[in-house]
């Protein structure tokens, strides 16, 4: 009786995004509900989640839970360290839908809603989301190498080395577009400025919080930076419409494009508790929202 009732949810939840993507099919004009966009989604992730990635955990990557991560293994305060599991998915998901998946898209959207939401559901189901979870788990399994690291070991200096000079170019072409997206956005504009700004110190605050304030208490952290974060929002229109605070973050794009590598720089020598990943889990619920 549990497992019929099981396959009946499951086959609602098909019969549900099917009609949510003839919805999107069948529309004619430039208005339609963004429902129909979040349910075709939600039904075709829970879907592959369920079922593809579920396959894929059980046959490809035999995973087995007992067998302790590189953040366990290799504890060191800084690089290595043992996260809550939904700060890690804050973190990876903030890092992942940045602003190209997101720009994407909404670029894609002049070529009619249908091809772009296809393109984006059947991409990330068979393509993106399969390559980004066999290459973190390929990378646990090797106390967390990287991409060339692994090329390395398995095809050879040479071929480790293209590996590594490709990912290279490929991440510089890649952060250089990605932050003229954030430059653009930011540039002349100082509500967005400051509450950017305003991100750094609420993520090292809740750093704090979760490692030695009150460690493992992430309801009370993640409460404490969505309100801080709504306040730095609020305060960022206040500091728009101040005429002596405004200027002090009205910057073009060159000084914001080295605040950006600023910024980069001391992400990355900093321990990953205090700054990057609680800055990236709150991110997460400013995209969420």
């Amino acid at each position: 009786m549990h497992k019929n009732l099981k396959t009946i949810l499951w086959l609602a939840v098909a019969i549900f995004g099917a009609t949510a993507i003839s919805a999107i099919a069948l529309n004619r004009g430039e208005s339609i509900s963004a429902l129909w966009f979040i349910a075709a989604a939600a039904c075709v992730y829970a879907i592959a989640y369920r079922f593809y990635a579920a396959w894929i955990a059980a046959t490809v990557l035999t995973i087995d839970e007992t067998r302790a991560t590189p953040a366990e293994r290799l504890d060191n305060g800084r690089d290595f360290i043992p996260t809550n599991k939904w700060v890690v998915f804050g973190h990876h998901f903030a890092a992942i839908a940045g602003p190209g998946p997101l720009v994407g898209p909404t670029l894609a959207a002049q070529f009619g809603y249908l091809p772009g939401t296809l393109w984006i559901l059947i991409g990330a189901v068979l393509g993106g989301a399969v390559q980004d979870m066999v290459t973190l788990f390929f990378s646990t399994r090797r106390n967390a190498r990287s991409l060339g690291q692994m090329a390395r070991d398995e095809i050879g200096p040479i071929g480790g080395a293209a590996a590594l000079i490709g990912t290279f170019l490929i991440m510089i072409i890649l952060i250089a577009v990605l932050g003229l997206v954030v430059v653009n956005a930011m540039k002349h504009s100082p509500w967005a400025t400051s509450t950017v700004a305003a991100t750094i110190p609420i993520a090292m605050l809740v750093g704090f919080y979760m490692r030695s304030f009150r460690p493992g208490r992430v309801l009370e952290a993640s409460l404490l930076g969505v309100i801080l974060l709504l306040l730095a929002v609020v305060g960022g229109g206040w500091i728009d419409h101040n005429a002596s605070l405004r200027t002090l973050f009205d910057h073009g794009g060159l000084t914001l494009a080295w605040a950006i590598i600023a910024y980069g720089f001391a992400a990355a020598v900093m321990p990953v508790w205090l700054l990057l990943a609680p800055r990236d889990y709150l991110s997460t619920f400013v995209k969420l929202g």
